[in-house]
Order: C-alpha cells, then structure tokens, then sequence
C-alpha cells in the first residue's frame, strides 16, 4: 500500500502545475514523531489547516487505524469535502494485487445528542460501538436532520464517495473527485 500511497500523493509531479492535480499533499504521516498523542493530533490538527478537502488513502488496514479516524473525525468536524481513495490495485514487486480494503467510513459513527446539536465520535470493533478517545463530543454548527437525533449514525451514510484509483482513473479524474 505505501507504493500506491505514492502513487496518489505524487502523481501531480507529472502534471504542467501542481495545482492542476487538484490537491495539495498536507499529509503528516511521514513527519509524525510518535512522542505521545498530543503531538500527534497537533501534527494532523495541523496539516488540516487551510484545507476544505481530505483524501483518505485507503488499504487493507486504513479502518483500523486511529490516526486516520482521527483525521477522519477531525475533517468531518472542520466542514471539509471528504472522500476516500482505494490503493491497493498496484503491484507489488511480485507482481501481486491487494484486494481493496474495507471502508474506514462504515466503521465510524457519530451519535447524534437527543436535541441534534452535537455528536459523539463512535468505531465500530468487537461487534460493537464504542467511544473514540481521541475525540470528543463536538458541537455542530446547526441541527442535525431530526431523523437522526438520538441515534448512531455512520459516516458512510452521509455520502462520502470512495474511489479507486486505478479502475477509476484517479490520475485524470482526482480532481473532480474533490470538486476542484
């Protein structure tokens, strides 16, 4: 996965000017010291700042990883377009392909507070919903649909599209994929 990582996060190299590529990589990954968890979430509060899109690279392990719920949560918090991008259709040294990963947005709720104007960040593990601990409940800039007031609601129901890359041609399409 971190060829095809590359891959995406590089691909506006080739183009006449990066901002054709539709994007600008504020990814923290390769910068993150894990000194504790603070520096992190200030690493990613961060790169998200000054961006109205997030692209989540998605592997075989992208669900499961904390991190990138964090981000998730924090970009959905912040208002951002958010899509995600399945990588795992490159090559290996093998010549071996991946299967996609599972949607990180099927395994991420948020619980909409009884009166719709906050929500608790929720993952999905062990066969049920559980708290996210890097994230508290936030407060929203307006009500929620009243439908889903006092209930868990994932975030792939709130129409995040995902892609892939290869079968969908991120390499010409990535920036309408983000609305640019």
């Amino acid at each position: 996965a971190d060829f095809g990582a590359n891959v995406v996060r590089n691909h506006w190299m080739t183009k006449p000017n990066r901002g054709e590529a539709g994007f600008f990589d504020a990814s923290v990954w390769e910068e993150a010291k894990k000194d504790s968890n603070l520096a992190i979430k200030r690493l990613i509060n961060a790169g998200l700042t000054n961006t109205s899109s997030t692209c989540v690279l998605i592997g075989s392990q992208t669900y499961a990883r904390p991190w990138v719920h964090y981000e998730i949560f924090k970009s959905v918090e912040k208002g951002n377009t958010v899509i995600g991008v399945h990588i795992n259709e490159f090559k290996d040294k093998y010549q071996r392909i991946k299967v996609p990963g599972p949607n990180p947005f099927e395994h991420l709720a948020v619980q909409v507070s009884e009166d719709g104007l906050s929500v608790t960040p929720l993952v999905f593990g062990n066969n049920s919903w559980t708290t996210f601990p890097e994230m508290p409940r936030w407060k929203l800039g307006r009500a929620a649909n009243p439908g889903h007031w006092g209930k868990i609601v994932q975030l792939s129901t709130f129409g995040i599209p995902t892609y892939r890359w290869v079968a969908d041609d991120g390499y010409n399409n990535f920036a309408s994929w983000v609305g640019e």
